[in-house]
């Protein structure tokens, strides 16, 4: 068994298209090889800023051989059959076929064995098709050739057994050479295989693993950090991202002036990640320190001094500008850029921003009905704020920074805390990971903002199909889901899409119902990443008319308890056996079985007993789903297992007696009737 080592050395690829290029390149291989018939027992791929790389051990020296058979006609068939046949199979007679009996036939076959080539002559054009093959999001033509690639790229290694590759990709033949790091390293070098191309890489400063390039950052970022007494602010997106930034990863620790210190946290976080990938840091208090970190490609002979200075003074002049958006933007009052919002287009068939802010406030201002402690005042306040900041200098820069710089200039005109804070946290949560709002005032407009969008985009027919979500319809009805399980809301959900609609103006009457039905797959996504089962949320849903998620939830919680015990279980494959035998029943009479039950022909003490069970847990359940007490339905659910287990065992259904037979079918289609009352139990699996 021998080892393919590939390597693309190019100009420096895009950190974002590196870590799919690398995936991509060892899927396209794979799948080369097995085409190829050429069996491996692993293959890891690589990227760094500079190249990719990809390694398959376990390969044969040799292709398989093989043998295709392929039948053709029988004997006796017409000659225009078997000209055809021998064509096909490039024959010039039968004399080349073999005569075999199939049944009671005999039939031509023709046999080709094909000995396997060399697995050096198949990887040269295989490895030069997986390159010219390999996706990107973008590429580029260069110098006088039509090849199209990310960047352009100067050499390719390609080794198998420890000896060059007789081939080329895009015009670049293959060889068993590369270089290290583009400052820090010498000429260029040959390596024998993988073991030693990533040692002599190592040696010419490039760390060719992205984890190992990217635990190294961390662990120097937290030491350099640590003997300064501060800790790095997590930030796993900007990890990633500098990781694919350098090949050899030097981390130096730099200063921000004091003047630039009054400015928002956000802001510098801001200001420091998008433009120049530095990391912030905080001090023992948690709040954001006076310096940075940044990740250098070099290993300067001063230290590193000469590179901080140069970064210092980059950032000064982009912390001079956010501090002149800051200086600005205060000069006008959040109140007063509202106006301005109605000349910005939302979306064409939704309106203007400003038209999207009415209809906020009185979508926020109706929902502190339902959101206990709300002020409708200040929701509608909020809510009318809510948006001004995306007029400002600063998110015009920054717009990350939306809805946080709302609230920093309504605290700065002296607007309430809790509507300054619903202004900055009317998008949350923004993901899973995201912080729910708890604050009445900031819950109620966060719904309003969600809805607003879900009933907007649903009444003009924009619904996520698919993997696509371009208005992120998904993410918006997750956030209320969370808003309102978290905060325990008791929200009609139908009736606050039909005033959402209303103050809309658009959609007909099926965009309540279809929200429903967006919600319910939705809610079973939300709960099966907490361990719940779908199912348990399609029975509950499948009764209809539930909109109310909190006791919808604590349904589906009982159920789930209920059908994790015995009782539950063995009650579930009784309503199923019951379920069964009044399905075919009806089906073979052609007539419903759905009629009361005549206690006067109940003759066995277990169906009497059954017939009385049913009526006791009917009572039940009214009074417990009346009170919301879904353990003590279950509960008196419960109870049905003896008797329906009881009336199995000793009742025949299909009795001879027409009457008898009609009134036991009814009775079971009275156990399944009264369990739907708790939730349709066909919809449960397992």
């Amino acid at each position: 068994m021998a080892e393919l080592l590939l390597e693309i050395l190019s100009e420096e690829i895009p950190a974002r298209m590196q870590a799919r290029a690398a995936e991509d390149l060892r899927a396209l291989v794979e799948a080369k090889l097995k085409d190829a018939g050429l069996a491996f027992t692993s293959a890891r791929s690589f990227a760094t800023p500079r190249r990719l790389a990809l390694v398959v051990d376990g390969l044969p020296e040799r292709q398989p051989d093989t043998v295709e058979e392929k039948k053709g006609p029988r004997t006796d068939a017409p000659p225009q059959a078997i000209q055809g046949f021998l064509k096909s199979a490039g024959l010039a007679s039968v004399d080349e076929c073999e005569v075999r009996e199939v049944g009671k036939a005999k039939v031509y076959f023709h046999t080709v064995k094909r000995a396997g080539r060399a697995t050096g002559e198949v990887l040269a054009s295989l490895v030069g098709e997986a390159v010219a093959a390999l996706p990107w999001p973008k590429s580029m033509r260069w110098g006088a050739g039509s090849a199209r690639w990310v960047r352009p790229f100067s050499s390719i290694l390609c080794l198998f057994a420890g000896k060059p590759v007789s081939g080329a990709a895009l015009g670049v033949p293959f060889g068993a050479s590369t270089a290290g790091h583009r400052f820090l390293s010498g000429s260029s070098f040959d390596v024998r295989d993988f073991a030693d191309y990533q040692a002599k890489l190592h040696a010419a400063k490039v760390i060719l693993d992205p984890a190992e390039r990217r635990a190294e950052i961390a662990r120097r970022a937290a030491a350099l950090a640590a003997k300064a007494g501060l800790t790095v602010k997590d930030d796993k997106g900007l990890l990633d991202e500098v990781t694919g930034l350098v090949e050899w990863p030097v981390v130096l620790m730099g200063r921000i002036d004091a003047p630039f210190m009054a400015l928002p946290p956000e802001v510098l976080t801001a200001s420091m990640r998008a433009h120049q990938k530095y990391f912030s840091l905080l001090d023992a208090k948690g709040a954001l320190a006076p310096h940075f970190l940044l990740v250098a490609n070099m290993e300067a002979a001063d230290g590193g001094a000469a590179i901080v200075a140069g970064n210092e003074r980059v950032l000064r002049a982009r912390l001079s500008d956010a501090k002149f958006f800051w200086d600005q933007d205060r000069r006008t009052r959040l109140e007063d850029r509202v106006p301005a919002l109605s000349k910005i287009v939302f979306h064409a068939k939704l309106g203007t921003l400003g038209q999207r802010v009415e209809r906020l406030a009185a979508l926020a201002a109706d929902l502190c009905e339902h959101v206990p402690g709300a002020d409708r005042d200040q929701v509608r306040s909020a809510a009318v704020l809510a948006k001004a900041d995306l007029n400002s200098g600063m998110v015009g820069e920054f717009p990350e920074l939306q809805g946080a710089m709302g609230r920093y200039y309504a605290l700065a005109e002296g607007e309430r805390a809790d509507v300054a804070d619903a202004i900055a946290e009317h998008y949350a949560p923004r993901g899973p990971e995201d912080r729910c709002p708890t604050a009445p005032v900031s819950v109620a407009v966060a719904l309003a903002e969600k809805l607003d969008t879900l009933v907007g985009f649903f009444a003009i027919d924009e619904k996520p199909t698919g993997s696509k979500d371009p208005f992120a319809l998904r993410r918006a009805a997750l956030g209320v889901i969370r808003l309102v399980l978290e905060n325990k809301l008791r929200l009609p959900l139908r009736a606050v899409f039909a005033r959402a609609q209303a103050l809309l103006g658009k959609g007909d009457a099926q965009v309540p119902d279809a929200l429903m039905a967006f919600f319910a797959d939705r809610l079973k996504v939300h709960l099966r990443e907490a361990g719940t089962r779908h199912d348990l949320v399609t029975a509950v849903f499948a009764l209809g008319g539930e909109d109310d998620l909190v006791r919808l939830l604590a349904r589906v919680d009982a159920l789930g308890r209920f059908v994790a015990m015995d009782d539950g279980a063995n009650l579930l494959v009784a309503y199923r056996r019951a379920a069964n035998i009044v399905a075919i029943e009806e089906k073979k009479d052609k007539a419903r079985h759905d009629g009361a039950v005549d206690a006067a022909l109940l003759s066995q003490p277990e169906e009497k007993s059954l017939h009385a069970a049913l009526d006791e847990a009917g009572r039940a359940f009214g009074g417990a789903l009346a009170k919301e007490d879904f353990p003590a339905a279950m509960s008196a659910m419960a109870r049905l297992r003896a008797p329906v287990d009881a009336f199995f065992d000793k009742v025949t259904v299909n009795a001879p007696e027409a009457p008898l037979r009609a009134n036991r079918l009814r009775l079971l289609f009275q156990i399944r009737a009264t369990m739907n009352r708790v939730a349709d139990f066909s919809k449960l699996e397992g």
